[in-house]
């Protein structure tokens, strides 16, 4: 039964945490609501713990961390490092090694969850395994530079265990003593951390297997709304692999990603800057050319006259030369506009140079005086 189990590459560590943090939320959770009940306070701590850790994976580790896009204030960046090791996903740096590897090489042995691999190598079973070779971090050297990162890629275990366990523990004891105390170790540490690292390995899973390709199907990720309600928005994963280094995940104003929306009230509070957008023409091309690709592909297999092909294909022509004449526009636009802005600053500099040369004028004509 077990002959073909590699032991040796056993990740035993990893193993133990996610096998005995699962069996303790099926046991001891279960049991412990069963012998003290369960009230507001330990759902509300399940939650709020849910949330700072979730957040800190989404918005930190990934789209801060992994891809840059959007730059924080030091209080977000040590918040985020802080509760996103309390999700026990490791360091910023390795988490953001191995994210951006998974980019780099989607789909293929090189990717350290590839869903080619299945779909429980994808979710949870590369994490079973030592990783051979071990990551050399030469994909991170931006984040090596970052005293933040490095410290806590040193102690991320210790903040982990603080964060994830004592901390709940710690709330719940002054709230109601030691059967409180309990109850918040298991609910809102133990059964907290299984749940949310389910969501997370589901962007890594099942994002890469339910959903559509709407922007391209070059790669196995996928946009789900479903899948978005339980990654904090990351589940719109096909517009992501496409477009990497936009803060938003679900890019269109009526899809759910609350890590786009938490990130855009931290810029208008002044704790967010430089947030990264695609521009939306590029968005669209994206959009057409692939709506065309899959339209070709039907068009082949679809038993169409003749004509009826070539007009659908020349339909499909027509709008793509639109729509990249409507992106040339805007790009022209931005170029005036950039042109309009650089002549404006010359005339304020210009304005600015001739005041202080009259000033300075007017000065020694006063002291000639």
């Amino acid at each position: 039964m077990f002959k073909n189990i590699p032991f040796e590459r056993v990740n035993w560590v990893t193993s133990s945490f996610l096998i005995g943090t699962a069996f303790l939320s099926l046991t001891a959770v279960p049991l412990y609501i069963w012998k003290f009940g369960i009230d507001w306070f330990q759902i509300a701590l399940f939650f709020v713990m849910f949330a700072a850790c979730g957040f800190s994976i989404t918005l930190g580790y990934h789209r801060l961390f992994s891809h840059l896009t959007f730059q924080a204030h030091w209080t977000v960046r040590l918040f985020v490092a802080l509760f996103g090791a309390a999700a026990f996903e490791n360091s910023i740096l390795l988490w953001a090694c191995e994210h951006r590897t998974h980019h780099k090489h989607v789909d293929e042995d090189e990717d350290p969850y590839d869903i080619n691999k299945g779909l429980f190598h994808a979710h949870i079973g590369w994490l079973l395994f030592k990783l051979s070779p071990p990551p050399p971090f030469d994909n991170v050297t931006d984040l090596k530079k970052d005293r933040l990162v490095m410290w806590q890629h040193e102690y991320v275990q210790y903040i982990a265990a603080g964060i994830a366990f004592v901390l709940p523990a710690a709330i719940g004891f002054a709230y109601g003593g030691w059967v409180s105390a309990l109850g918040a170790f298991l609910i809102a540490g133990v059964a907290r951390v299984v749940f949310l690292q389910h969501c997370t390995f589901c962007i890594n899973s099942l994002c890469h297997y339910i959903g559509k390709r709407p922007y391209s199907s070059t790669c196995s990720a996928r946009d789900s709304w479903i899948m978005a309600v339980f990654t904090f928005g990351e589940g719109y994963h096909n517009f992501h692999h496409h477009f990497q280094h936009d803060y938003r995940n679900g890019v269109k104003p009526w899809q759910f990603d609350p890590t786009k929306w938490i990130i855009w009230t931290l810029s208008k509070l002044g704790l967010a800057e430089k947030l990264r957008t695609v521009p939306s023409e590029k968005i669209l091309l994206a959009e057409l050319g692939e709506a065309q690709r899959q339209m070709a592909t039907r068009l082949e297999s679809a038993d169409l006259p003749a004509a009826a092909r070539a007009y659908i294909t020349s339909a499909y022509e027509r709008l793509q030369a639109t729509a990249n004449q409507w992106a040339q526009l805007k790009s022209a636009q931005m170029e005036v506009s950039r042109e309009m802005v650089a002549e404006l600053r010359n005339e304020v500099r210009k304005a600015i140079a001739s005041l202080k040369l009259r000033e300075v004028a007017d000065q020694q004509a006063g002291s000639v005086g």
